[in-house]
């Protein structure tokens, strides 16, 4: 039964998750100059596939890896294998601020390929919400057409490739349990990332000086005294933050946490000031209200619509 003692519970699971998601971040950004990328994704992925099958079995929660959408589950885990790629990447030359904000684009795609994919109806004032904040991501942007960046859409692609993730979780959860997806895609994270390092993982594509490019393909194992306790205490973040996740969803109203996912942007700013003496601008902030707004309203409508496509927020 869902009280107020119950939302506020929540309330508090949520907002614990969110800060434990701006500390990995951060984590991410204080190592990336002596970690490989997917050695990272592999070291911290397997660290929270144990804890999170030791909690599971704890808790006598059924197990399986068994699909009933086998296509779509592999399409899923590429998407969001990929999607989170690019966002660990956008790390190493992005505000922590800034990259969330972008990523808070997910609602903007998941409405429109619900219109594509699912064939559910989004009325003027849902798109009217989805073109303001697309508008708060070119605030937030903030292009110059004659020397742009490509790389700033990267936590946008991120958006993009977790959209789709939900759309399909939208399709496959009718048959397939929230802990089976979840396993399927730390299996297939720690596939991909095992099959990065067979073909790039002796450096030999890393041909760059720049920072970026040495941190995708970077050899694995360079500097791991340094750099593997932080991936530990990652895989455990990722663990605790899937707990808290899990645990606010169960005993609280989804229409009531759900919304307090957006602090992880003010956690973000927050920890980015602390640690890196990141300071958005203006601007930044502007675009950030815009998006969050938008978010908000967005959600709203769908569930007035009862066209929810997801509630919880990705184990990242």
């Amino acid at each position: 039964m869902i009280t107020p003692q119950n939302n506020s519970k929540g309330i508090l699971y949520i907002l614990m998750g969110m800060v434990l998601f701006s500390i990995q971040d951060a984590l991410i950004k204080f190592i990336y100059e002596d970690a490989a990328l997917y050695e990272m994704y592999f070291g911290r992925t397997f660290v929270a596939l144990i804890l999170v099958v030791g909690y599971l079995k704890f808790s006598k929660q059924k197990i399986s890896l068994k699909t009933h959408y086998p296509f779509l589950t592999i399409l899923r885990v590429i998407c969001f294998f990929f999607g989170f790629s690019f966002f660990y990447i956008s790390l190493t030359y992005m505000s922590l601020a800034m990259a969330n904000a972008l990523f808070f684009s997910s609602p903007f795609f998941v409405s429109i390929l619900a219109t594509i994919v699912l064939k559910e109806k989004v009325g003027i004032r849902r798109w009217s919400a989805i073109l303001i904040g697309f508008l708060g991501v070119y605030i937030v942007l903030n292009p110059d057409f004659n020397n742009f960046n490509y790389m700033k859409l990267a936590p946008v692609a991120c958006a993009l490739c977790y959209s789709i993730s939900m759309t399909i979780t939208k399709i496959t959860s009718d048959k397939d349990n929230v802990y089976t997806q979840m396993i399927h895609l730390y299996f297939g994270a720690i596939l991909i990332s095992i099959l990065f390092f067979i073909f790039t993982g002796d450096g030999q594509f890393n041909t760059s000086s720049d920072p970026t490019f040495q941190f995708i393909f970077r050899e694995w194992f360079t500097n791991p005294s340094f750099t593997w306790p932080f991936i530990i205490i990652m895989g455990f973040i990722g663990a605790f933050a899937f707990y808290f996740i899990l645990n606010a969803y169960s005993i609280a109203s989804p229409s009531v946490v759900s919304l307090y996912e957006y602090s992880l942007i003010i956690w973000s700013i927050l920890t980015g000031f602390i640690l890196f003496n990141n300071i958005p601008t203006t601007r930044t902030f502007i675009g950030v209200s815009i998006i969050i707004g938008a978010g908000i309203y967005i959600y709203f409508r769908e569930k007035i619509k009862d066209q929810m496509i997801v509630t919880d927020t990705p184990n990242r």
